[in-house]
């Protein structure tokens, strides 16, 4: 069975739930991410990256993957679920008290599983997908996007499988937004999208910057990872705060700008550089 990039990006996130210490339940979207690959080698560190504060305060958290087949094909209603107690502790942070930023290695999981003779089916995001300078220079300013998550924790149970949004960039991808590594999409963004990879895919055809040239084929980009969002107080004024895991009463659709702030992907290599000591 042959996967469509679209069909095997539905195994790229998972659906972070968590308890807090304040009895709270919240949900987020974490996305499955290779670090330290060594193809000579053949080897990688498999972690998942989501916001922190997604996990903050979290004292248990839970994942559900789908399950492989003998011929390593996904099985999409067996599910493999796991629960972590002191759930916080277990992330590596990014050093940046500002970058909200977190990631924590599948490899245990993925072991413990292999030692019930269970096989997760997942698709990692890679480095390959990162924008460099030349990719920069093709993008436009005006672009669409797919974001890939779990809005209001809102997910396919029976077949694990997560919700894709469409929306377009707010601010061009090449510049860092009010000097932050950071950019803005025009999308519907949610509490449980916290975490979630902003990529621009484009399967058929899309046009290149700077000429009327048609492109063909498939065309995929991570972007970054959506962290906040702007919205307006009782007072009028517009205050930036993180996409919340919970859904609060402030936090309804008539507030929402339907703008949503996206860390830019190079800052998840910073993360790795953490995963080189640990």
């Amino acid at each position: 069975m042959k996967l469509s990039t679209s069909e095997l990006l539905s195994y790229s996130t998972v659906r972070i739930s968590c308890e807090y210490n304040d009895g709270a339940i919240g949900t987020g979207t974490g996305f499955i991410f290779n670090f330290l690959e060594d193809k000579e080698k053949n080897t990688v560190v498999p972690v998942v990256i989501t916001n922190k504060h997604v996990v903050k305060d979290a004292i248990r958290g839970k994942f559900v993957f789908t399950i492989a087949t003998t011929n390593q094909e996904p099985s999409d209603t067996d599910h493999y679920v796991t629960e972590y107690e002191d759930f916080e502790s277990l992330w590596i942070m990014h050093p940046n008290d500002d970058v909200d930023l977190c990631a924590l290695s599948i490899v245990p999981l993925i072991l413990s599983a292999r030692a019930q003779g269970i096989n997760i089916f997942y698709w990692a995001l890679s480095k390959d997908l990162l924008p460099d300078e030349k990719t920069y220079d093709s993008i436009n300013a005006l672009e669409e996007i797919v974001m890939i998550g779990y809005p209001n924790g809102l997910w396919d149970e029976v077949n694990n499988k997560p919700i894709f949004r469409k929306g377009i960039t707010a601010s061009h991808p090449k510049f860092d937004y009010c000097g932050k590594k950071e950019m803005i999409i025009d999308a519907a963004c949610f509490p449980g999208s916290s975490g979630s990879p902003v990529l621009i895919f484009n399967e058929g055809a899309w046009k290149v910057k700077g000429n009327d040239h048609i492109m063909g084929g498939t065309r995929l980009i991570l972007m970054g990872v959506l962290y906040a969002g702007p919205q307006y107080t009782a007072d009028g004024e517009i205050v930036v705060i993180d996409v919340p895991t919970v859904q609060k009463s402030i936090f309804v659709p008539h507030n929402l700008l339907n703008l949503g702030y996206v860390i830019k992907a190079e800052r998840i290599l910073e993360l790795e550089e953490l995963f080189k000591s640990a």
